[in-house]
């Protein structure tokens, strides 16, 4: 059995000499063990632009995973409370912050400073976006982060159109089906999406995919002459890396856009870079960490983009399954298990068991 099976133990820290206000939150004290549930200080100072912000719920992402198993690309330094995709309502801001006030009800996406798994979150006022009733504390956990990702890959890199076939691998996955849900329900794109599983493959197709398919090299090949008259696909949007991007290469057409969002098979694979002339297609890489960096006013407005399309209906979310914070380890074992499709949210609501 893997160790993050194994029962959540919680610890309690005390100091008798002062009374202080406590939280509960999942803590990394060693790499590839479970995470432990404590009751820790509550935030004692508050920075200038920081908005601090009641947790009611937090999605879990492969990179929280990676984290604590040690084998993300940057190291995370112990002890650490992981999460970084939050939705709850704002406690309490720094003196600074004009645009959050106490009760509003915010999403924050906290990737350089996490603590997300907790009940209490500090975030810079620049990783919160203000959300209406209209949004759920559960849903909203699982929106930003893979649909701004998918927006930025589809909208501003392949500039998608309605007559545009879209090909979507990892297409049941959190960011997948994010970019199902956009090219065809928002653009009015064919979308063809490709997963492990026909159980997922329905999920796929539900979402508004003109087909889904099990990845087969033949099957896919032959499917993908039949659905495009064998004039290949325009936009391949792939997160997976390994033997299926390779595969997909094959079908993109002249003047086709390739964009690159991940390697969830943790194979990164490589290209010539002669490969792009003979259909003169462009290879595209896209990561919302570095729109953050480098473009945060981009950063920021497809984020607003996102939850505008969510509060008018327009995108829905897929949660998979919401487990409470004492169950945690479990939560993030079936991620590993490839048991989930869409997102995988952590509930740390006061009544949660």
């Amino acid at each position: 059995m893997s160790s993050f099976c194994q029962p959540v133990s919680r610890l309690v820290r005390k100091k008798a000499f002062l009374i202080q206000r406590e939280y509960r939150a999942a803590i990394a004290r060693s790499l590839g063990q479970p995470l432990i549930v404590e009751d820790i200080s509550a935030l004692e100072k508050v920075e200038d632009t920081e908005v601090i912000v009641n947790v009611e719920a937090c999605g879990i992402n492969a990179s929280d995973i990676l984290k604590c198993q040690g084998e993300y690309t940057e190291k995370q330094k112990l002890p650490f409370i992981p999460g970084f995709e939050v939705c709850g309502t704002v406690k309490q801001v720094g003196v600074k912050v004009e645009d959050f006030k106490p009760g509003d009800r915010v999403i924050g996406l906290n990737k350089e400073k996490l603590g997300g798994f907790a009940e209490e979150c500090a975030l810079d006022q620049s990783d919160v976006w203000p959300i209406s009733k209209k949004v759920s504390f559960e849903e909203g956990a699982a929106l930003l982060d893979t649909y701004a990702t998918a927006l930025l890959c589809l909208h501003r890199r392949a500039k998608i159109t309605a007559k545009d076939t879209v090909l979507i691998t990892a297409a049941a996955g959190g960011l997948g089906l994010a970019a199902v849900d956009l090219a065809a329900n928002v653009y009015k794109a064919k979308v063809i999406g490709v997963c492990d599983t026909e159980e997922k493959a329905s999920i796929v197709r539900d979402k508004g995919a003109f087909a889904a398919l099990k990845f087969d090299p033949k099957h896919l090949r032959d499917k993908i002459k039949d659905y495009t008259g064998k004039k290949g696909i325009k936009i391949i949007l792939d997160a997976v890396g390994g033997d299926l991007f390779k595969e997909a290469l094959k079908y993109v057409t002249h003047e086709g856009k390739v964009i690159v969002a991940g390697f969830a098979s943790r194979q990164i694979p490589q290209i010539m870079t002669s490969d792009l002339l003979p259909k003169s297609y462009s290879l595209i890489g896209v990561s919302l960490t570095h729109y953050r960096l480098a473009d945060r006013e981009v950063y920021r407005q497809v984020c607003n983009d996102v939850i505008e399309l969510y509060q008018e209906r327009l995108i829905s979310p897929h949660v998979s399954k919401v487990f409470p914070l004492d169950e945690v380890n479990e939560a993030m074992e079936f991620i590993k298990l490839k048991k989930s499709t869409g997102k995988v949210v952590l509930s740390l609501a006061k009544n949660s068991t």
